[in-house]
């Protein structure tokens, strides 16, 4: 006989290929990943450890984790803990730690105690986004220094908060030289599996690469025989362990290894038994007891319940070893060689020695927690109590393993545990006394779990149970925190009666006490979006009262930024600052990165409406750089860079603005922030006439509970539908889009705000007046009549007064003192069209010929044609001097970008090869291309080379 396993790697020259190709491109800083599946025992991870070996030859920074069975039970993030695990060992903790942003690991913490204290700051809400935030941060930051290849094994056992965790990597490693290869086994992924809605959804992300590892040919076969025996087989036996195989290295080792005069067993399962069943009486019982501890045991634990010495155990198992049915493994740990092995052991259990050992397994970890890697315990414990069938223990260990995966913002998995909890719960007579808390507390907590995970239809049972045991006389303030929860999943699923809901809690909690505060906090934020201000600005400093006397500075600090969010709907923006300066200083004051940055992102949006957009430019890189200090980017700093965005949109940085949008909406963002940057998005592709991004853009947010509940996202939804059918020729349907605007004090009290929607209701009747001129004028008669109850807080307010009124000059004017060109060469636009129709062609022309080159710059292709349409008609020469220029480079006027996307078109490149190479996605690469074509006034790509080269527009 020779050896159990190959010493020669057979075949996959094509599959390593693939790896080293999608490594390439990480070293190229265009991050990857790659799903590698196959069935059980064909090869994948000795594929991947032969890629990572040649990997890390090859400079790169090779950390490994697997998932193990357990995870499924709770076990959350276990393969990075192991990964971040093996760069401790490595580097150190110190040294890892220098790599995060500061007081960053103490987040990591709560993974592994070598990070020291975890922080106390676990908001439910963004804690599990921040954790995910310094985990992306230190990958990149080791990326810096050279490639790294991180590799998952067994997704097909990830926790949901692992699986969580890869998709969020794969979304926002982009540039980092990162390779994630992540391996799973196809055939246990029946059509429930949650891994493959995760698996469909990456593989729409770009730089994905996805994988099937197939069985091996019979040459192949016949090679990983001669690697095993050492000769060339017999062609008969090859041909034999080939169909039995059918190909698969793993049953090809067993049947090889069962040697010529051992017959063939009758299923797999015999197969991989059988060479357990050779070795001796001692070796398969300690074999078996292995097998109840799970793919991997330490040696101190299996000695523990084996009930044998070290010498007795290191006999027993050592004829194991010498098979190759287990391997010794790092940190004085045995490790099955694979888990079918392990499976098909402890499938051999008899009932009772499954109950027993099981048992022995719990009693041995809670003796001794240390017998289990760091962070293990509770839910290794929690695991082999319910393996055991007891249901006492199991409840209780149940209970505490939620309390430890709240711990580490691992909320799917404490929702998973309470969930046992209660389906224990009438198993054990004293239950409450035996955990320390009641049934509804079990059902509170996982509610509030339910929602920090997402899982709103099983928060929403949870909520609607606790309150059904409850009586609000008896326990007012337990139940009204219960019906603000419910009233958040109410928002969260866009159903009706979020408000009913907050105004019922608020009548629960008359006194002045801080659970009445935490209900009118909800309660005056919500009124206040709905543009209530006067109601919810009363009830939040109610509220803020309530917070001094208890001396609660967080909850100060937040309903601070409440009243400014009021302020500024209500045009109140020196209070805005006001109020956002003293939340700031308190959130200095506590190190509340969350406050601060609430604050800094409300500071950027009040200079923005004051015309001081400039500096809110500089503020929001200030945020977005701070976001990441804080480990909070995708919590805070994707709304700050919506924020940023937006801005850019209106000083006319269409480019950039676009590009920095579509980068955000690439990381995954909330559902709040995705709708915000599509907002953004839409608002550039309306200035550009992208019309397919813009209805795309309008069809989801018409889905959203936003376009129904809160004023601002309404109005603004309301706006860009008005765009997109002028656009596309339909002024009818816009005057139907605006005459549905309800023109209320509530849509109109932010000044800002409501100038822009009766200033672009203004244009609708304009266009509308040729087919529909009596619904067009009683729309305007309407707008004018609540214009005149409007007030203005700002310059950019006052801009848009300017418009409606007609004063299209004074808009120009102002709008050129604000640097906002797009809306400068709409309202010059305007102004020629009024100076047109009084006869001054003249004044039309001089007003174009301002307006034409402005638009040319933002390749703001409906407005050119909208002035060169008019031009056209009052006979004005647009330019001269461009044209006396024609054919020459001064002709061409194209952005620092729009250089670089061309210099790649004339080399041929793709859409796809230049997104790659310029960092953007090949949507935006597209919208550059067709504004190059428009402005050489060329057709194909082909053309713009050749214009190209002939102006020497490239060097």
């Amino acid at each position: 006989m020779g050896r159990a396993v190959s010493p020669v790697f057979v075949g996959r020259e094509s599959e390593l290929a693939d790896l080293a190709e999608a490594f390439e491109q990480a070293r190229k800083k265009n991050a990857a990943a790659v799903l590698l599946g196959g069935e059980a025992g064909v090869g994948k991870s000795r594929l991947v450890t032969c890629f990572a070996e040649r990997a890390a030859l090859d400079g790169a920074r090779v950390l490994a984790g697997g998932c193990v069975e357990l995870s499924t039970e709770g076990l959350a993030y276990a393969p990075f803990t192991a990964a971040i695990r093996q760069l401790v060992r490595e580097r150190g903790a110190d040294e890892v730690a220098a790599l995060l942003p500061d007081g960053a690991a103490r987040d990591l913490a709560r993974l592994l105690p070598e990070f020291g204290e975890p922080g106390g700051d676990t908001e439910s809400e963004t804690a599990r986004a921040r954790l995910f935030e310094q985990i992306l941060t230190l990958l990149e930051r080791l990326a810096e220094q050279r490639p790294v290849v991180l590799v998952i094994e067994d997704i097909h056992w990830a926790d949901r908060s692992s699986r969580d965790l890869i998709a969020f990597l794969s979304r926002n490693l982009r540039t980092a030289p990162v390779l994630m290869v992540l391996t799973y086994r196809s055939d246990d992924l029946h059509r429930q599996h949650p891994l493959r809605p995760v698996l469909a959804e990456l593989g729409r992300v770009d730089g994905v690469l996805r994988m099937d590892l197939p069985r091996l040919t019979q040459d192949e076969v016949a090679a990983q025989m001669a690697g095993i025996l050492g000769t060339v087989p017999e062609f008969a036996r090859v041909g034999e362990v080939y169909r039995r195989s059918e190909g698969i290295p793993l049953f090809v080792e067993a049947l090889t290894e069962c040697g010529d005069g051992c017959s063939f067993p009758d299923s797999l399962h015999d197969l991989i038994i059988g060479s357990v069943e050779r070795l001796p009486d001692e070796t398969q019982r300690v074999l078996r007891v292995a097998a109840a501890g799970g793919i991997r045991v330490g040696h101190d634990l299996l000695a523990a319940v084996s009930g044998l010495s070290d010498l007795e155990l290191e006999d027993a198992i050592r004829p194991a070893v010498a098979a190759n049915v287990i391997q010794v493994a790092d940190g004085r740990a045995y490790a099955f060689r694979h888990a079918l092995i392990r499976e098909a052991v402890h499938d051999e259990l008899l009932p009772g020695e499954h109950v027993r050992l099981h048992a022995r397994f719990a009693e041995e970890i809670e003796r001794d927690r240390t017998l289990v890697p760091p962070g293990r315990a509770a839910i290794e414990i929690a695991h082999h109590w319910y393996s055991a069938r007891d249901d006492l223990w199991a409840l209780v260990s149940a209970w505490e393993a939620a309390q430890k995966a709240a711990r580490t913002f691992a909320y799917n998995e404490k929702v998973q545990l309470l969930e046992r909890v209660l389906a224990l719960w009438s198993k054990v007579p004293d239950a409450s006394a035996r955990i320390g808390a009641d049934h509804t507390t079990v059902l509170e907590q996982a509610s509030e779990a339910a929602y920090a995970c997402g899982e709103l239809d099983r928060g929403t049972k949870f909520v609607k149970a606790a309150l059904a045991e409850l009586d609000e006389k008896t326990e007012p303030e337990r139940v009204a925190e219960l019906v603000v929860r419910l009233s958040q999943f109410k928002l969260a699923k866009r159903k009706p009666g979020a408000l009913a809901d907050l105004r019922y809690a608020e009548r629960l909690v008359p006194g002045p006490g801080l659970a009445r505060a935490h209900v009118l906090a909800r309660l005056g934020s919500y009124l206040m979006f709905r543009s209530e201000v006067d109601e919810g600005t009363a009830l939040t400093e109610e509220a803020l009262a309530i917070s001094r006397a208890h001396g609660d500075e967080c909850l100060e600090a937040d309903l601070l930024l409440n009243l400014g969010v009021g302020h500024s709907i209500a045009g109140r923006l020196h209070l805005l600052v006001e109020a956002n300066e003293t939340a700031m200083e308190i959130g200095r004051r506590l190190g509340s990165g969350r406050i601060v940055l609430r604050a800094l992102a409300n500071s950027v949006d009040a200079l923005n409406n004051l015309g001081r957009s400039a500096e809110a430019v500089e503020l929001a890189l200030e945020g977005e750089r701070l976001a990441r200090k804080y480990g909070r980017y995708r919590a805070h700093g994707a709304f700050i860079a919506n924020n940023r965005a937006e801005v850019l949109e209106a000083l006319g940085r269409l480019d950039e603005a676009a590009e920095l949008a579509e980068r955000e909406l690439a990381r995954d963002p909330s559902t709040r922030d995705r709708h915000h940057l599509n907002r953004t998005r839409a608002a550039v592709a309306a200035a550009r006439g992208e019309t397919e991004v813009l209805r795309a853009v309008l069809a989801e947010l018409a889905l959203s509970p936003e376009q129904a509940e809160f004023t601002q996202e309404a109005v603004v939804n309301a706006c860009l539908a008005m765009r997109l059918h002028l656009l596309e020729g339909e002024p009818a349907t816009a005057l139907d889009v605006a005459e549905k605007v309800t023109l209320e004090a509530r849509i109109l009290s932010k000044p800002e705000l409501g100038w822009r929607l009766v200033a672009q209701i203004a244009v609708v009747c304009d266009a509308a007046g040729l087919i529909a001129p009596e619904r067009a004028a009683a729309l305007r008669d309407r707008i004018e009549a609540t214009a005149a109850a409007m007030t203005v807080d700002g310059p950019v307010a006052e801009a848009y007064r300017f418009c409606l009124t007609g004063d299209h000059d004074a808009a120009a004017s102002a709008w050129e003192r604000l640097d906002r060109p797009f809306l400068r060469a709409s309202s010059l636009l305007q102004a020629a069209r009024a100076a047109a129709a009084a006869g001054d062609r003249e004044g039309a022309a001089v007003r174009l010929r301002a307006a034409h080159p402005v638009a040319e710059a933002l390749s703001a292709r409906p407005l050119i044609a909208e002035i060169e349409s008019l031009a056209r008609r009052v006979g004005a020469a647009l330019a001269p001097e461009a044209r006396q220029a024609e054919g020459t480079a001064e002709a061409v006027s194209l952005t620092p970008r729009e250089q670089e996307v061309l210099r790649l078109v004339a080399q041929g490149r793709s859409n796809r090869d230049i997104a790659a190479e310029l960092f953007i996605s090949a949507k935006t690469v597209s919208v550059h291309v067709s504004n190059i074509l428009g402005k050489l006034g060329v057709s194909t790509r082909g053309e713009a080379a050749a214009a190209a080269h002939r102006l020497a527009l490239i060097g």
